[in-house]
């Protein structure tokens, strides 16, 4: 009997958590002949999250927890969840109800066909239309500069089947970049678009860093293009001061009265030089940022509670079929 793991990563999400697990338990209960789990994994919350998931998990061995010491962040602790999943395939679901989960069953139909990884991807959002427009344009430059084929708009989820997920473990990054990673495997994937909600409740737990730091991370693990960049655009620069130079001389040579540089050139040219040098700066101390990352190899969280995982899941669901859901599908 085939094992799914669905995974949740959730952070003070306390009015989502018992409706999201409601609705992957109706969910399952209507796939035919699997067993689940739904393991939670929550990052010091400081609301009444884990309260809820306790009292849940008190009544239903399918569900499992994972209580981090602290807040590890938003890139590490769905990875570390996704590791710890027992399931022959594994589906990666927000909390917030942005994922549709409904979409569960044509991710498992998909993978029984044989895609050993089925991603959801935003073909619209309901969210601002200038950030998902910063979004998109963001997702198609970092895809234009990978080394790898990245999936434009896919967030992560999805789901992944099991030797995926062992091929994750064996790079053991500290930091990852999930999408990319799922990329640089290069296992055959298939997409299901779909069109993104609002979150249900709550609010969301992104801020500008945040999202600063995953945009950097997918930009320094997946190219090399912004520091060879900077050395094209220097040579080139160079070459450009020294033609100007060579163009002053000559003008004040020829017209040594009438011919004045002036300041503000110079202080224009002072000022763009370096602008740009602060600029590569930044740029080159992202990637060392990710080298001293790598170095630390620090671990991806540290537990402070397991629950349920000592109870097997018992749960066998019904073989009654899903309702198709109707979504567009592309082959990737």
């Amino acid at each position: 009997m085939k094992r799914i793991s669905v995974v949740t990563p959730c952070y003070n999400e306390e009015d989502n958590v018992r409706e999201l697990y409601q609705a992957v338990k109706d969910l399952f209960g209507r796939v035919a002949k699997y067993r689940y789990e739904h393991l939670f994994i929550d990052n010091a919350s400081t609301d009444k999250t884990v309260d809820a998931l306790r009292e849940i998990a008190a009544h239903d061995p399918n569900l499992k927890v994972i209580v981090n010491t602290r807040n590890f962040g938003h890139i590490r602790s769905p990875i570390y969840a996704i590791l710890q999943a027992s399931g022959d395939a594994v589906i990666a679901l927000a909390a917030d109800f942005q994922d549709p989960p409904e979409m569960i069953a044509d991710f498992i139909t998909k993978w029984e066909e044989g895609y050993p990884i089925v991603l959801g991807v935003k073909a619209a959002s309901d969210e601002s239309a200038i950030f998902y427009a910063l979004r998109k344009a963001y997702y198609y430059i970092l895809a234009r500069l990978s080394t790898v084929r990245l999936v434009l708009n896919a967030t992560g989820f999805g789901l992944y089947d099991r030797k995926v997920i062992e091929s994750m473990r064996q790079i053991n990054d500290p930091y990852p970049y999930f999408r990319g990673l799922i990329a640089d495997l290069g296992y055959e994937a298939y997409k299901i678009t779909y069109h993104q909600p609002l979150r249900r409740r709550g609010i969301t737990k992104n801020n500008f860093y945040t999202l600063y730091d995953l945009a950097m991370l997918g930009l320094t693990n997946h190219s090399k293009a912004p520091l060879r960049l900077a050395a094209m655009l220097g040579f080139v620069m160079s070459f450009c001061s020294a033609v100007v130079a060579i163009v002053y001389l000559v003008m004040k040579v020829l017209f040594w009265y009438r011919f004045e540089a002036g300041m503000a050139p110079i202080m224009i040219g002072l000022f763009f030089f370096a602008s740009v040098q602060l600029l590569f700066t930044g740029i080159i101390g992202e990637y060392i940022g990710a080298i001293h990352t790598q170095v630390q190899r620090h671990p991806l969280v540290v537990e402070k509670e397991r629950i349920n995982f000592d109870q097997p899941s018992t749960n066998l669901v019904s073989d009654k079929p899903v309702d198709a859901v109707q979504y567009d599908r592309t082959l990737c």
